[in-house]
């Protein structure tokens, strides 16, 4: 089977790349590998990547004329739409970088989609989606209508854009709400990977609301097997459903959302008291207030995948983070 994988130097992209090869498929692979980050690191993912079965090609997908000539060059039969413009700070600073990547390019997606027929697109949502919801564990039934930044809003604008599809033209199409996702290869954005960098760097890490805060950190490899099962579940039509008795999840379209998490969250403070053990240094801490954008807590309520794909969480946090540390200290050679 031949797989589109966008974000494919990315931290989930490149892994699912790679999963989707192990299990016997083609993979054609694109990113723009902008410097959002640190693109050594990007490049570096793409060279673990190398084989027969995967093609990479380097360009935008907010590039309307790229996408379609790409999709009229081959003949995918899946598309696991992972790229986009990440991060919940940047999108208060820098918005108009998720307009173009977020919106323009997940349309540009759905209508190469519809034009050429693919049998399922997965693409990326955000447990950001939840916003100001308190109640938890979040589940997939809840209202989803009050995003605490731009980057969320985004997201939930991927699944509206992605339901119309299905509904208007049968594309099945499948969300997944990734749920603070971490491990070898990681984001260095993304918390554990500027704990790690600071605490070996004899830096101060600062710490928002005091330290109470819960996250449901989910391993790299338990998201991946999400993501690669998840794209041989293909919703169907389901002239029974109704929007009275529904949930905001499934539909009378070939649509679905689901969660993909850990389903157990941590607190902050025991996160980084694991970052600590596995260094074997204790942190400098700087305690401050709750950040713009930021949540209190997030926590996945993940039983409709598991009913769907059979995936369930294998590593723990302890697990997980010293495979971390241990990739980051050989890779930046620490």
């Amino acid at each position: 089977m031949k797989y589109l994988v966008t974000g494919a130097s990315g931290f989930i992209g490149s892994r699912v790349s790679e999963v989707l090869i192990e299990k016997g498929h083609y993979v054609v692979g694109i990113d723009n590998n902008n410097d959002y980050y640190d693109v050594n690191l990007k490049f570096a993912r793409l060279d673990r990547i190398k084989h027969d079965k995967f093609e990479f090609i380097n360009m935008d997908f907010s590039d309307k004329q790229s996408v379609d000539s790409l999709f009229d060059t081959h003949e995918f039969d899946r598309v696991i739409h992972l790229g986009a413009q990440a991060g919940v700070r940047y999108s208060i600073e820098n918005p108009m970088a998720y307009a173009d990547s977020n919106l323009v390019g997940h349309l540009n997606i759905l209508e190469a989609c519809r034009n050429h027929k693919i049998q399922h697109l997965v693409y990326a949502s955000s447990s950001s989606v939840y916003g100001l919801n308190e109640k938890t564990p979040f589940s997939t039934s809840d209202s989803v209508d009050h995003p605490v930044s731009l980057y969320a809003a985004t997201k939930k604008s991927n699944e509206l854009m992605a339901h119309s599809y299905s509904h208007l033209y049968g594309i099945p199409t499948t969300g997944l709400r990734f749920f603070t996702v971490y491990g070898p290869w990681g984001r260095p954005d993304m918390a554990p990977f500027i704990f790690t960098k600071k605490i070996l760097d004899g830096e101060t890490i600062d710490i928002n609301n005091n330290g109470d805060m819960w996250r449901d950190f989910t391993y790299i490899d338990d998201i991946v097997e999400g993501v690669v099962r998840i794209a041989d579940v293909i919703p169907v039509r389901n002239n029974e459903w109704k929007v009275e008795s529904g949930t905001p999840a499934t539909s009378s379209a070939p649509y679905a959302v689901y969660n993909i998490g850990h389903g157990s969250p941590i607190n902050l403070m025991e996160f980084i008291s694991e970052i600590e053990s596995a260094l074997g240094i204790e942190a400098k801490k700087n305690f401050r207030e709750m950040q713009a954008g930021d949540v209190y807590k997030t926590y996945a309520e993940t039983s409709d995948l598991f009913k769907a794909t059979g995936y369930t969480p294998k590593v723990g946090v302890k697990e997980g983070v010293q495979k971390f540390v241990e990739w980051y200290k050989e890779f930046y050679n620490k």
